[in-house]
C-alpha cells in the first residue's frame, strides 16, 4: 500500500460511513507517521479502519470497500471495517495518533493513525509471525525507539506475564542491531 491508496481509502471510508473521522489500526497506520515507510512495512493490501464518531458504521465500509469488494477489484486494495476493540492498545493511544488530513483526503476527512510505538506493542501482544516481523523491521529502520516501545509495553492492559514476554522478545531481537 502506498501513502496515496491510504489517503484514497480515507476518503472512500468517510463517504461510506457518514463520518470525517477515521481510527486507522493495522499495519498501514504506519504510513501516517511514515508516509515512504520500507516496503515490507507496506505489503498489506488492506486498510483496518473504525469511523470514530459512528463506530455502527464498520459492516457499511466492509460491505462496500472491503475484501472481494467492487472497490478491492477496482483498486487493488480494500478497507476494513473493524471496531478499535479488536485490537489490544497501550493506554492514551488515542493522544498520541497522526493525523492524515490533506487535500487528497478531501473535506476536512482526518484519518488517525495510531503512532509507530502503539502501533508496534499492539502488534507484539497478537504475538503472529507476520506482526513480529513487522516490529522486528520497525525496530531494524530505526522507526521505533527500544525504551520508549518497552514503556508502551508497560501501558498495554495485558497480563504481567505477558507483559515480561514481550519485553524479553524486544531485547533478545534488538541485541542484533
Amino acid at each position: 500500500m502506498t501513502r496515496d491508496q491510504l489517503e484514497h481509502a480515507i476518503r472512500a471510508a468517510c463517504d461510506v460511513a457518514k463520518d470525517t473521522d477515521l481510527i486507522i489500526f493495522g499495519s498501514q497506520a504506519i504510513l501516517g507517521e511514515y508516509p515512504d515507510a520500507p516496503a515490507d512495512l507496506r505489503a498489506s493490501i488492506e486498510v483496518d479502519v473504525q469511523p470514530r464518531n459512528r463506530p455502527d458504521a464498520v459492516d457499511r465500509i466492509d460491505g462496500a470497500l472491503g475484501e472481494l469488494s467492487l472497490f478491492h477489484g477496482t483498486h487493488g486494495f480494500y478497507v476494513q471495517g473493524v471496531s478499535i476493540e479488536a485490537a489490544t492498545l497501550p493506554d492514551g493511544w488515542q493522544d498520541r495518533t497522526i493525523e492524515v488530513k490533506d487535500e487528497r483526503t478531501t473535506r476536512g476527512n482526518i484519518g488517525h493513525c495510531l503512532e509507530s510505538h502503539d502501533l508496534a506493542a499492539s502488534k507484539l501482544v497478537a504475538y503472529r509471525d507476520k506482526d513480529r516481523d513487522f516490529v522486528r523491521t520497525l525496530m531494524l529502520e530505526r522507526m521505533v525507539d527500544i525504551e520508549i516501545l518497552v514503556h508502551r509495553i508497560g501501558l498495554l492492559p495485558v497480563a504481567e506475564e505477558t507483559k515480561q514476554r514481550l519485553v524479553d522478545w524486544i531485547n533478545a531481537t534488538s541485541k542484533g542491531f
